[in-house]
């Protein structure tokens, strides 16, 4: 059977100084470590999810920027296409009145060398039918 004496006592105490020790060599320094690597987690967690809520911002204010860049592009670039217009249209019309002009002095040009022409050869008719008449007559007709 069960003896109960003194060597039991002796285990129990040799079993408690052993908890002890343990406790005081092991247990602590392994809690403390895990305790320590739990918070550093946690604060890499909450770091982690900050810079992540800082990007997100840095993010939705560059996205607001180019956003504004665009737009004020767009608008200029519309403001010069009109610019661009406005003088394509004003040289167009500068053109066609220069052409114009000029189109008016050569055909005042023209109707000049016309009547110029025209009394040319009215006269060189009249010469050329006096000749021919005095040929056909055989005498002259002054």
């Amino acid at each position: 059977m069960i003896n109960i004496d003194i060597v039991l006592l002796f285990q129990a105490v040799n079993f408690l100084v052993l908890l002890l020790l343990l406790n005081i060599l092991l247990y602590k320094p392994i809690r403390k470590v895990l305790s320590d690597r739990a918070a550093e987690i946690s604060a890499s967690k909450e770091k982690t999810l900050a810079v992540d809520r800082e990007v997100q911002e840095k993010m939705a204010q560059y996205e607001q920027k180019l956003h504004k860049v665009k737009a004020d592009a767009t608008e200029e670039r519309s403001k010069m296409l009109r610019a661009a217009h406005e003088e394509e249209a004003q040289l167009i019309g500068t053109a066609r009145s220069q052409a114009a002009a000029e189109l008016a002095k050569i055909r005042e040009s023209i109707d000049k060398e016309a009547k110029k022409a025209q009394v040319f050869l009215t006269a060189q008719a009249d010469s050329l039918s006096h000749r021919i008449c005095e040929k056909v007559l055989g005498r002259s007709l002054s």
